[in-house]
Order: structure tokens, then sequence, then C-alpha cells
């Protein structure tokens, strides 16, 4: 699995269920918003909230396991210094502190939480994505490119991503793509969660030297700022532009989303993301299931980061890949 935040959290939640699948998490380390940023800008540590959510999705359920699942997740609701921040972000910083380094950190929570598998940083270098325009504009940072000011045109194509400084892919990370049998992206914000690994040098080198077959799953919404009014085949387009290669599989939703929900994401210029794979000329398998989850997130006040109310359904989204894992 190769991505980043709540996507990254949904299919592997869902997949951790079969116990005959050893999953590693890749996740990248170009996040500078919400609680992740403000302890990356004060501690000068790499961004940890999405490794946290990696190994919360990984974590033992059962026996007391329940509890901590909770406790990393939670987040602080008053408090001058600790409102807006997570538990998990704040216990990842400590430990980077007292074991003096992020990799240390993420191996000694997973222990805590007894993770069924690994999250590898996908570089070990503290780095920002950068994002040209059509018109010539440029945003520097994770944060500014995801949620950009009302200075920004969001309507704009991003012509060009890239990372600086310059580093390249951690030696796990490369290790774990040419060893892996199925490598899985989405969903995810396409350029600040996805295509944001795949810009670290060596990425897609790597990806395109393995052996593993490569699964793409479909965004429900598109997202002002980074896909206003891409299709299916426009996110495709832009992977295939970054990687290289077509993914071998393509997995999208087939439920209609609910009306008065996407009544929400009219002011925030978000809209389902068409379906036009069938006249796209895109040499993949693709797979049309209901993937929909039926739960309705809750946006929390004080989280600093505008997360998706509608997302896929974690279990749904499993089935389909341990479907096509046995396809064969």
């Amino acid at each position: 699995m190769i991505g980043g935040g709540t996507g990254t959290y949904t299919v592997l939640s869902g997949l951790k269920k079969y116990s005959n699948l050893t999953l590693n998490a890749i996740v990248g380390v170009t996040d500078s918003g919400g609680s992740t940023g403000k302890l990356r800008d004060e501690f000068g540590t790499l961004p940890i909230g999405d490794f946290r959510q990696a190994i919360v999705a990984l974590s033992g359920e059962g026996n007391g396991k329940n509890l901590l699942r909770e406790l990393f997740l939670y987040r602080f609701e008053k408090g001058d210094g600790l409102k807006g921040h997570n538990f998990g972000n704040l216990l990842l910083t400590a430990l980077t502190e007292i074991l003096g380094s992020e990799e240390k950190a993420i191996s000694a929570a997973s222990k805590i939480l007894r993770v069924q598998g690994e999250v590898i940083m996908v570089a070990n270098d503290n780095v920002d994505l950068v994002a040209e325009y059509e018109d010539g504009s440029v945003l520097v940072g994770e944060a500014h490119i995801d949620e950009p000011d009302s200075k920004h045109d969001s309507t704009t194509r991003i012509t060009s991503l890239r990372i600086q400084p310059n580093t390249k892919v951690s030696n796990k990370a490369r290790c774990a793509i040419l060893n892996a049998d199925y490598i899985i992206m989405g969903p995810g914000d396409l350029y600040s969660s996805l295509l944001s690994n795949i810009v670290v040098p060596g990425v897609s080198e790597a990806i395109n030297e393995s052996k593993a077959e490569f699964v793409y799953i479909t965004n429900l919404m598109t997202k002002c700022g980074q896909t206003y009014g891409f299709t299916i085949k426009d996110h495709v387009s832009e992977i295939i532009k970054y990687l290289g290669k077509y993914p071998d599989y393509i997995l999208v939703n087939s439920t209609k989303l609910p009306e008065d929900v996407l009544d929400v994401y009219v002011d925030e210029k978000a809209f389902p993301v068409k379906d036009d794979l069938s006249v796209s000329g895109i040499r993949s398998k693709i797979i049309r299931k209901d993937l929909l989850s039926s739960y309705l997130v809750e946006r929390q006040e004080n989280d600093r980061v505008r997360r998706s109310l509608i997302r896929h359904d974690s279990h749904k989204l499993a089935k389909a890949i341990y479907e096509i894992m046995n396809s064969k």
C-alpha cells in the first residue's frame, strides 16, 4: 500500500482482517497541515500524522487494544496549546525525541499497538511538496496545495509536481516495493496523498522494476485545489504521467452517492468523480462494485484539516482487493 491519510487508513483497516496477507504501508513525508504540520514546525520532525493513521489501521483489536486505538486517535477539544492536536501525534513526536528517529518511533508505537504488518517511510528526509499550475503560479507545502488560500484560483490544474529539497526513496520502501506481490494506491487526494510519494526519486523506478500487480482505487469526489472537474480518466492519466505505467486493475465505486450529502460539498466546489472509463481507452482491467460506506463521517470542530464526509467502506474495499488477489 502506497499513500497516506484517510484513504490508506480505510484500505488497511479492511485488509488486516485477512490473516494470510503480509501488509506493508509506505507512507509519505510531505504532510504539513493540521496537528502534524504544527508539530513538524515546532520540533523539526518528519510529519507523523499519516504514520499514526497507518499504525492504528494495522493495530490489533480486542483485549484492551481498542482503548489503545481510541487513545492514538483522540483529538483534544480544549486547552490553549493542545486544542486540535491528536494524542497519537504527540506520542510519536515524544518517541522520536526519546529514541532519536522517526523510524524508531514508528517501530516502538507499532509494538505498543501490536501492528499486523509494517509502516514504512517513503523517504528519510524532511521535504516539501511543490506544485506548479497551468496559470504559472507555484505553491510550496502540502497544506497550501491541499487547501489553497483565497488568492489562488483553486480551479486551475496542476501541471507539475515535485519535492524540495531533493531526496531519494528509503531503502526499506524500495525493498518493500520490489518484493511486493500487489501494490495498492488510493483512494486519497491525488497530488498530496498519492503522487507525493511517486515523485520521490526512485519510487516510480522501483514500481516499474517490481513484478507486483498494480491496483488503483478511484476517488469518490473531486477536490477543489487539486482535481476540480477531474473525471476518473483524468485521475488515471495523471498517475500514468508520473508513474510511467498503467494500473493493472482499477476499482470503481458503482453506487450512487447520496444527494443530500452532495449538497454539502457544493460550497467546496467538490463533485462526484465521473466514470468515463468506458470510452477512455485506458488499458487496465476495470472492476465496478458497491464500495460506498453507509456511514457518513461527522467533521470534528477542532480538526484543523477539512476531511471527507463520504468515504469508501473498508470491508467492501478489502473484499474487492482480496478477490483480485485470488482471481488468478
